[in-house]
């Protein structure tokens, strides 16, 4: 039988066997500040050789598009397109910008739409390994390489986005900002901070029994959303879900109120964990958004469904989603941490 020793979370011993996941994310921030001064020269480069001439549209091609989609599309003065798919779309030429994450170098897809982008004439800027798959096909006389190191898709992609916040294409992004706000998460949800006064050990122990129900209002917090259900299914094997208010309010909805008198420990509470609804909070106050979740954490109060917050307070919108998938991300390794098999 699988149970949730919480114990387990302020044990040294016990933390000492998850000591390189937690370093890992304790350095999120200096991986962030590492890649912002490894191609400090490569973006000044870039933004020199575009000049004052806009792009007629912005291309972000391969898997790791979609975040940059969450976080331009709000924003870009130009027509935005993510296509995280092999190749380009068929209307891009040597009007439009390409830009490409490729974190670890070694993907087909990222390389095909580089090289796709350079034989088209597109003004292309790819953001991976210097030496990898994905640089060798990122060779143009209007192609620009951005030298990554850390593998890390967060950091990798704030680099991208400083670049394009300096050519006027997407929303203010100052990697420092970024760093400082991963650098306060990992201070608060650190191993040495006991579990009372640690929000991520707290969270994690609200999940212990349940199942999560992550919900964010805006793109970037939906986003962070989807990104920590994928976490704790990953490192828990049970059901997380994570969607759009008017998907988990009939999911609330369906939920037996809870009664005083049942037995938590009983076989069918075991069966069928209740659900947590866990609210990512970036701080947006959209009409829309205050609304949906206000309907979701007042059907979850007439369930008797606990609700859990992560609030962000980072000055930027890059830094809040950041902040709040990092702290869902140490929740989830102490989650992993504290359920032991018998």
């Amino acid at each position: 039988m699988i149970w949730f020793d919480e114990s387990r979370l302020d044990d040294e011993q016990a933390l000492a066997t998850v000591d390189l996941r937690l370093r890992s994310l304790a350095e999120s921030g200096a991986r962030v500040r590492r890649e912002a001064s490894a191609t400090a020269d490569a973006v000044g480069e870039a933004v020199a050789r575009s000049g004052d001439s806009r792009p007629r549209a912005v291309v972000a091609a391969g898997p790791d598009s979609r975040l940059l989609r969450a976080v331009l599309e709000p924003f870009c003065p130009v027509p935005f397109v993510a296509w995280p798919h092999p190749g380009l779309p068929g209307w891009a030429g040597s009007l439009d910008l390409v830009v490409v994450l490729a974190p670890d170098g070694s993907d087909p897809g990222a390389a095909s739409a580089a090289a796709e982008a350079v034989r088209r004439g597109c003004r292309v800027v790819v953001a991976c390994p210097p030496v990898s798959h994905v640089a060798d096909h990122a060779v143009g006389r209007d192609a620009t390489l951005l030298p990554t190191t850390s593998g890390d898709q967060l950091a990798v992609a704030v680099v991208m986005l400083s670049l394009l916040d300096r050519l006027a294409l997407g929303p203010a992004t100052d990697a420092d900002l970024v760093a400082e706000a991963l650098d306060h998460v990992a201070i608060a949800c650190s191993p040495h901070r006991d579990l009372a006064v640690n929000p991520a050990k707290m969270l994690a122990i609200a999940l212990a029994d349940a199942a999560p129900v992550v919900w964010g209002g805006s793109v970037l917090a939906a986003r962070a959303a989807r990104r920590l259900a994928e976490t704790l299914r990953r490192v828990t094997g049970r059901t997380a879900i994570a969607g759009e208010a008017d998907q988990l309010v009939p999911l609330l909805e369906a939920t037996r109120p809870r009664d005083v008198f049942d037995d938590p420990f009983s076989e069918e509470e075991r069966a069928a964990p209740r659900p947590v609804l866990v609210v990512l909070d970036d701080g947006n106050q959209d009409p829309v958004c205050v609304e949906q979740r206000q309907s979701l954490v007042s059907v979850a109060d007439g369930r008797g469904i606990r609700v859990e917050l992560i609030s962000a307070e980072a000055s930027s919108d890059v830094a809040r989603y950041a902040s709040l998938l990092l702290h869902g991300t140490y929740a989830a390794e102490y989650l992993r941490l504290g359920l032991v098999d018998d």
